[in-house]
C-alpha cells in the first residue's frame, strides 16, 4: 500500500520548489537535511516530520505549513 494511502497527506514540495525556482539540492543545503530525507518527504513516503524540520522547510520556501502539506482528497 502506498504511504500516501496510509497517511492521507500529500507533500507539495515539488510544486513549491518549481514555483520558487529552487532545486532540492539547494533546499537541502538551506535546511541542513540530506537530499534522501527530502526525497522521502516529497515523494509522500514520510510517515512523520519534526516540527523543527517543517519550520526550516517553510522558512526556506517562504510558505505556510498548509501550502506544503495538504490532505489528499479522494476524487
Amino acid at each position: 500500500m502506498a504511504d500516501l494511502e496510509i497517511t492521507g497527506i500529500h507533500c507539495r514540495l515539488d510544486e513549491l520548489l518549481e514555483e520558487r525556482g529552487m532545486t532540492l539540492t539547494r533546499l537541502a543545503e538551506l535546511v541542513d537535511l540530506s537530499i534522501v530525507n527530502l526525497s522521502v518527504l516529497k515523494n509522500d513516503r514520510a510517515r512523520a516530520i519534526r516540527f523543527s524540520t517543517l519550520r526550516a522547510i517553510c522558512d526556506a520556501l517562504d510558505c505556510e505549513v498548509g501550502e506544503l502539506l495538504v490532505v489528499a482528497r479522494d476524487e
